[in-house]
């Protein structure tokens, strides 16, 4: 079963790359949360995937890999920016 990603926690940082601390969202009424590390080793693991919606249309959150670093990211769409991080940010 896949996650509904709803929101995420940033850092202030230049790079896009390293911003995203944690990824959340809500199942069957229970707020979630997990680092950008624990996503990370769900979906290498095939043991949880996410995905966030935007637009009305599905994407999925993968790993991507930058300068020797890996974070995560939504799979090409028809935006050219990463949809995690126009999520609003999650609650405390």
């Amino acid at each position: 079963m896949a996650r509904h990603v709803l929101c995420i926690n940033k850092r202030e940082h230049h790079n896009p790359h390293e911003r995203i601390i944690n990824i959340g969202g809500v199942d069957g009424g229970v707020r979630w949360k997990r680092s950008q590390q624990q996503a990370i080793a769900d979906i290498e693991a095939n043991s949880q995937a996410y995905y966030t919606s935007v637009n009305g249309k599905s994407v999925w959150v993968i790993v991507a890999l930058h300068d020797g670093h890996k974070y995560i990211k939504t799979e090409a769409d028809s935006t050219t920016s990463n949809n995690l991080l126009s999520l609003p940010e999650c609650p405390a």
